[in-house]
């Protein structure tokens, strides 16, 4: 397998910088649209910030998107716009950000995850955060959404196209600026850290490319093997960055999805 091709999202879809020109223009709308808290430090990196929109309703369901970009790239700001149908259904919403590689190692990013969700437990009051919290990413935010499954903080964990294992990633383009260590790879790989946890909402774009879809299904199985709730949802029709879309919409999949799984 040619790794190379079989990890690269972008040349797979074609029409990369139109999608990506998209999502800023759509999220710009949504922050225009919404009372936003913008760049919320919860840390003192540059990087260690969220964006929080919050419901009048107390104790409301909370949502924290985490965004993609192979650990890499990209930038919560393009990402706003998947908030829109979760704001009209009830929930709050969090966007979180982390410290890119290769300033940042894996095992930064992971722990500025973790520091993200310590602070908002903390100051769960201050930002109206209810009982119920879903921990939700996307591909690289998939990752880290896996690993971070055991916070108090989350009731529910929802990593879409997630990448479970960093082995092939290590051996491929990827690992150029991202260099796992042995020890990375073992440590931060979901799909070997199969244990306690919030309950599973597995989802991946049925038209993505296989390595993607095998992630998400053989993580999912494994869950499943050890005697964890799991739900498995392949969006027909999806590549890998229209999940993304279908997350936004009030009747996509994810929020019927989400609807069944929490009580509104």
């Amino acid at each position: 397998m040619d790794l190379n091709q079989a990890y690269n999202n972008v040349a797979a879809v074609g029409n990369f910088p139109q999608i990506m020109q998209g999502f800023r223009q759509r999220s710009a709308e949504t922050y225009a649209r919404h009372a936003w808290q913008r760049d919320v430090a919860y840390g003192n990196a540059l990087r260690e910030r969220f964006d929080w929109y919050a419901q009048e309703t107390a104790g409301a369901p909370t949502l924290l998107f985490i965004h993609g970009g192979y650990w890499q790239a990209s930038d919560k700001d393009d990402y706003a716009f998947i908030a829109e149908g979760l704001i009209g259904a009830g929930f709050n919403v969090g966007l979180l950000e982390y410290t890119l590689a290769p300033e940042a190692s894996m095992s930064t990013i992971v722990g500025q995850i973790g520091k993200a969700l310590d602070y908002l437990l903390a100051h769960r009051e201050a930002f109206n955060i209810g009982p119920q919290v879903v921990l939700c990413g996307h591909s690289a935010g998939g990752h880290l959404t896996a690993l971070h499954r055991r916070h108090p903080l989350v009731s529910l964990a929802m990593p879409i196209s997630g990448l479970m294992e960093l082995e092939p990633i290590s051996r491929c383009w990827l690992n150029d600026k991202l260099q796992l260590s042995a020890e990375e790879i073992r440590r931060y790989s979901p799909q070997r850290l199969i244990g306690d946890g919030a309950p599973l909402l597995v989802t991946v774009g049925g038209d993505e490319l296989p390595e993607l879809i095998r992630h998400s299904r053989e993580y999912a199985a494994a869950c499943r093997e050890a005697g964890q709730a799991v739900s498995l949802i392949e969006v027909a029709g999806c590549h890998h960055f229209a999940v993304l879309d279908d997350l936004a919409k009030s009747d996509g999949e994810h929020l019927r999805a989400l609807l069944k799984h929490i009580s509104l």
